[in-house]
Formats: structure tokens, sequence, C-alpha cells
């Protein structure tokens, strides 16, 4: 009797070069989850407003957004394993220097610029560039798997950042994040690869190994050149702009703000943190689940439902706050997850689609448009609240411009429609 014996097939290396990612994005989003956390502590040791303590995060939103596109561009150049390790030093030493902190100016430059400048090294337009050079099939379920690991950080360190800064102060909390960014640095080092003819293999799903593009100009040129000649179309300035208030309405708004609006209401901080994180879960199903639709259903039927419901449950949001956890606000807390960064995937895919290589850089400036929304709504909300007392027209405000970013994505053209460059556009794959 003679038995069969096939060799197993290896594992293959986009999957490591993924999971490398994930994580780095994971232990990026640590920082990131600690300013709706930190600002009653800090107002209450140092004195700062609300406004103060939320330009801070505005400008870490900003430059979250702005680094993007030239650290995609940088990524072409030097590769994105030292791009991202020097990013998670970065915001290790952004966030364990405010331990030191003894001025709002200090504030403003470890939690906005260091930790700004590196997050945005690790933005969302990394994701787009690991898809774009090491996976054809499934390039959809990877970008929302990808776009899950900033909530699943957002999960892992938002309930225990609130727990420390409560019983251990903020420092504590300011530390362990510096901590383990430093932590993920080996992960990178290891598994991550720049492109798979470093490896002498294929992207996964490709019919045949492609060459390494090589870089034909500087680092910030290249930027702008993409930026140049995108912004020459309609689909960039609706993309941007239906990005800009998804930054807003999620990041800027809900990401900062909730924590003390709840507590308003009489709702424990350690609570509503652990009802953000909640968010951060549904977020990692929803993100996952958008990515697989996007493979199927046209990206731009999927942003306009997303933005529409958005803007519907955050008109509701005012009226569900109270000192505990109501049947509603467990609805809105389940949906808002499930909606948070769905938008991510199908914006992705019409980037990659109507700009062909430069997609990732393009989406890097989408991205961009999406923190400056964000950067303004958490200065904005902190203004509204000083001078209001309330944060009901912030979530108003947010609300109606959520219902126009749908009806901009609604209006983004079909492919080979007038006005669209031809040479920028990618055949989609059925």
């Amino acid at each position: 009797m003679t038995t069969d014996v096939r060799p197993r097939p290896r594992l293959h290396r986009a999957w490591l070069v993924a999971f490398a990612a994930f994580v780095a994005l994971v232990g990026a989003a640590g920082f990131r989850a600690t300013p709706s956390v930190l600002i009653d502590p800090l107002h209450a040791e140092f004195g700062w407003s609300t406004a103060t303590i939320s330009a801070a995060v505005s400008i870490n939103l900003l430059l979250y957004g702005l680094t993007a596109p030239f650290a995609a561009a940088l990524m072409e150049k030097l590769g994105m394993r030292r791009v991202v390790t020097a990013a998670l030093v970065l915001v290790a030493a952004g966030s364990g220097l405010t331990i030191f902190m003894t001025a709002s100016w200090q504030l403003l430059l470890c939690w906005g610029v260091l930790v700004g400048t590196g997050t945005g090294s690790m933005a969302l337009a990394f994701v787009a560039t690991v898809t774009a050079r090491w996976f054809v099939r499934h390039r959809g379920l990877v970008s929302g798997i990808l776009t899950a690991a900033g909530a699943a950080g957002q999960l892992v360190f938002l309930p225990i950042l609130a727990a420390l800064a409560t019983h251990h102060g903020w420092r504590t909390a300011s530390l362990v994040v510096a901590i383990a960014a430093l932590a993920v640095v080996p992960i990178v080092l290891v598994f991550l690869r720049d492109h798979p003819a470093d490896v002498g293999t294929s992207a996964y799903g490709a019919q045949e190994a492609q060459p390494k593009p090589v870089p034909t100009q500087g680092t910030a040129r290249r930027a702008l050149t993409v930026l140049g000649s995108s912004a020459r179309t309609p689909t960039f300035w609706l993309l941007a702009g239906g990005f800009a208030i998804c930054g807003a309405s999620t990041n800027g708004l809900v990401g900062t703000h909730f924590v003390p609006a709840a507590h308003e209401h009489g709702m424990p901080p350690t609570t509503a943190a652990s009802l953000l994180a909640l968010v951060g879960l549904f977020d990692v199903a929803g993100t996952i689940a958008s990515g697989w639709f996007t493979d199927r259903v046209d990206p731009r039927r999927l942003l306009g439902g997303y933005y529409f419901l958005r803007g519907l449950s955050l008109m509701l949001l005012p009226h569900l706050f109270a000192p505990t956890t109501e049947p509603p606000m467990w609805a809105f807390i389940i949906f808002y997850g499930l909606d948070w960064v769905a938008t991510v995937p199908p914006t992705v895919a019409l980037c990659r689609e109507r700009f062909g290589l430069t997609g990732p850089i393009v989406f890097g400036w989408v991205f961009a448009s999406h923190q400056v929304g964000a950067s303004i709504a958490a200065v904005g909300a902190g203004v509204i609240h000083d001078q209001m007392h309330s944060y009901d027209l912030a979530w108003y405000l947010a609300g109606g411009l959520c219902l126009l970013a749908a009806g901009m994505s609604l209006a983004i053209r079909s492919e080979g429609a007038v006005g669209e460059p031809r040479n920028m556009a990618l055949t989609r794959r059925p």
C-alpha cells in the first residue's frame, strides 16, 4: 500500500507582512487612544482649558494626516520597514516625554507634533502601500483587516489607559503606551518586508512577479507631483471632501469628546471609555466586513450608505446620554462601531482604481483631508463646549455634514466618465 504524501503549501510571505503591519498599526493606535481619557486629568492637574488640550489633539490629528502622503512616498524611497521602525520610536519618545510636562506648549510638542508625525507615518496610507504591493487577491479584505488594527489598538489600550489614569495617574498611562510602541519594533524588523521582489516572490494572487519600482523623484517632490495631477480630477475632491467629514465625525469629535460629554451627563469616565472601546470592538467586525463588500459592491454606494446612516445616528446621540447605559446607547455604540472606519476599504479601492500605481500616495492626500477634518472638529467642539457649556451643537453639525458626505460619494462618476483622465484609471476586477 502506498501513501500519497503531498507537501503542504507554505504560507505566502504576504500574510507575514500583513501580520507585521497589523501589529505595528495596533501599537501606533495606543497613544492615539489616550486623548479622550486624559482631558480631565490634565485639566485637573494643570488647569488647562478644554480648548487648550483639544488644540494638542488637533495638532496630533492634523500631522497624523499631513504626514501620510509624504510617508507613502518615503516608503517608496527607503522602504516600509525603515519608515515604520522610525515611526514607532518617535511615538514612544513623544508619549514618554509627556511625563515631564510643566507647560501647555510641551503638550503641543509631545502629544501634538512628535506623536502626530510618528503615527502619521503609519497611517492608512501604509495600509494602502502594503495591499498594493503584496496583494492582488483579497485586497479589499486585507485593507479591512489592517484598517481594523487601529480599532483593535483602541480596544486593547483604551480601558487599560482609563483605569491607569484613574487609579495610578496619567503619567503611568503615557509610559505604558511608550513601552508598547517600542515592543512592536522587533516584530517589524523580523517580518515586514518592502516588496515581494526583495524575497524572490510575487504578490499574493498575482500571475507573475513584478519588479520593484525605482522612484525617479525625491520624496517631497513625488508626493507633491502626485497631488498636482490627482487634484485636477473631480473624483479626488469628492473623495477628499467626504473623507474630511469622516475624520471630523470620528476621530475629531467622537474619539476626542465622547468621554467628557458622557461624563457631563453623570456617566463615570471609566464606563464611557469602555463604551468607546466597544466601538473599537465592533469597528473590527465592521471594517473587515466592509473590505469583503468592497471586493463585490460598487464602493461609491457603500460610502453613500455609510455616511448617511452615520449622520442620522449623530443627530440622535445628544438624546441618548444618561448616567447609565440604556438600550438606545448600546444600539448607538454597536452601530457606530460597525460604521467607524468602514469607509476606508471603499475609499482605498477608489483611489487604486482611479489613480493606478500612484493610488497609495493619492490615498495619503485623501487621508490628510480626513485628519484636517478631524483636527478642526477636535478643537471646534472644544470651543463650542467652552462657549455653550454643551456639546449638543457639535453633534448636530457633524450629523448634517455626514449627510452631505453621502451625497458627495454618490456624485463620484463611474469609471471612464467624461472628465476623468483615462491613463489614471484601472479596470475593476470582477
